[in-house]
């Protein structure tokens, strides 16, 4: 559920003046200085990757948001792709709460209202920190929308265990993976909650049924005898919408 509560927490909006661009000890090997303002992140075969222009004639200040704003949903995104898998196969906090991961926060709203309230207001004080940390106070409306000269873009200051690195190609390294782990789990959300929205089994349902097409095909192509049933049953049970019970669409 924490995961619905995290997605819907918005950006911070505290921000700051004039913005410097990240010292050299920032940049290492994961970076091209000509791209995204030096930061870390582009790697072969895509490199400096940026069809869309998002990058081109944007100052440092805007860029450092650019990549504070990637870095944030990333994180939220990695959670939610795990709360997804594990929610649905065994939800830690409410045992009653079945069902496709879309249709959980309606079902904790409608038995636990004061657990998503008091959830909202921790996920609040989470954005005011974000906000403390890394936004500048605006001088005025001209002058805002801006991160402080001395932020790292998703620095917040939390890890208590200790893994950020002193040295900065190993910290190059490793906002790298993050941001490949935070790009690629964005991705994975996205098509997790189109695919429920779609057919309104869980993820986990989904798979098991691909898995037994798969090996249904194999018994056709190579003649195995394989316990897996029609591909035509299998096509119609993947493609079929379950009954949904709380009113969040499907048949």
């Amino acid at each position: 559920m924490m995961r619905y509560l995290l997605l819907a927490a918005a950006a911070s909006a505290f921000q700051q003046h004039a913005v410097t661009k990240p010292s050299v000890a920032m940049r290492g090997a994961f970076s091209e200085p000509d791209f995204c303002d030096g930061l870390p992140g582009a790697l072969p075969p895509t490199g400096a990757w940026d069809p869309l222009g998002f990058t081109v004639g944007k100052d440092s200040g805007e860029i450092r948001r650019y990549r504070e704003a990637e870095t944030q949903h990333g994180r939220v995104a990695m959670l939610a792709v795990v709360g997804f898998l594990v929610a649905e196969s065994y939800h830690p906090l409410f045992s009653d709460v079945t069902g496709p991961a879309i249709d959980h926060l309606t079902q904790v709203r409608k038995e636990y209202p004061a657990f998503f309230e008091i959830g909202a207001l921790f996920i609040g004080l989470l954005e005011v920190n974000r906000a403390l940390q890394g936004w500048a106070f605006p001088s005025s409306r001209r002058v805002a929308n801006t991160l402080k000269d001395d932020y790292y873009p998703g620095d917040v200051g939390f890890d208590p265990l200790g893994l950020k690195p002193s040295d900065p190609e190993a910290f190059d390294a490793m906002v790298t993976r993050e941001l490949q782990h935070g790009r690629l789990a964005m991705l994975a959300a996205a098509g997790f909650i189109a695919q429920e929205l779609t057919n309104h089994k869980t993820i986990i349902e989904t798979l098991k049924l691909l898995v037994l097409l798969d090996e249904t095909e194999l018994d056709k192509n190579l003649g195995l005898d394989l316990p897996s049933g029609d591909v035509a049953t299998l096509d119609a049970e993947i493609f079929s919408p379950a009954k949904d019970t709380f009113g969040m669409g499907g048949n």
